[in-house]
């Protein structure tokens, strides 16, 4: 049963609902004949309350039209301001959490969504599982008036981004940051500055983002994960990350800084200033 006074996303199969143009949103009216599998509060936005529904694969409201369905990426390629931004990321981060804790890590009993606040709770003993956050460090390397950006093997041929990594058990951001520009490229960093931070719903990820200055050493990709990585000017920029990315935002932050006026595709609703 749905909530009357919310506006819902929905998510089935692990998947939000949504077009190239954006999330789709839904009215407790247009759910009145469709079962909720469970639906978590995702905050008060503009003076109304959002919550993410999960639904099974079949049970869409009748104006879906399934051929147009697209992945996050695309749904977030298409967002303008960061609120969007941070709903989007946090129903998706919800879904895929919702699906892959379905058992208490104390008991196995069975898991179900708590009815007052973002949680599940074991129907046995009553343990809380809160949703999984992972935080990562993500670094533009400065050397001089140029930035070193790297191809990832995950990344899309030609296309290049800043380094970044989880940050371990046990160790610091900042050394977070040494040890994963030393791992992936070789060289060593100093003056490191925190920038700013974002939720990354890729599935669960928290990333802070960091500027830092080179200081030795000759780059060398590790072969696994980096490729190839390089020293880029602002005139010979290589396929950069999507705006809506942190990796874009610390970009712009360095062309900002060296007096570089922004691509026209730049980030939209993260000031690089």
């Amino acid at each position: 049963m749905s909530d009357s006074n919310c506006i819902y996303l929905l998510a089935s199969n692990e998947r939000l609902i949504g077009t190239a143009s954006g999330v789709m949103t839904f009215s407790a009216e247009d759910l009145t004949d469709i079962p909720l599998i469970a639906s978590y509060p995702l905050g008060l936005i503009d003076h109304a309350n959002y919550r993410v529904g999960i639904v099974a694969e079949g049970d869409l409201p009748e104006q879906v039209d399934q051929e147009a369905l697209c992945g996050l990426r695309t749904m977030l390629a298409s967002v303008e301001d960061e609120t969007t931004y941070t709903l989007l990321s946090s129903a998706a981060q919800i879904v895929i959490w919702h699906e892959s804790f379905k058992f208490c890590p104390r008991c196995a009993a069975s898991l179900h969504a708590h009815s007052g606040e973002l949680a599940k709770v074991c129907s046995s003993c009553a343990h809380r599982q809160y949703p999984i956050i992972s935080p990562c460090i993500i670094v533009l390397v400065r050397k001089g008036d140029q930035c070193l950006l790297a191809h990832a093997s995950k990344f899309a041929p030609g296309r290049y981004s800043v380094l970044a990594g989880f940050i371990e058990a046990g160790e610091s951001a900042e050394h977070a940051v040494l040890r994963e520009v030393k791992e992936e490229v070789g060289i060593t960093v100093k003056n490191l500055t925190y920038c700013f931070s974002q939720s990354w719903p890729f599935p669960h990820s928290f990333m802070l983002g960091y500027m830092a200055e080179y200081e030795s050493g000759d780059i060398t990709p590790d072969g696994e994960e980096i490729l190839d990585a390089d020293w880029f000017s602002a005139s010979n920029l290589p396929v950069l990350p999507p705006k809506f990315t942190i990796a874009r935002r610390l970009i712009d932050r360095f062309l900002v800084d060296i007096g570089e006026t922004l691509p026209e595709d730049s980030t939209l609703f993260f000031a690089a200033e």
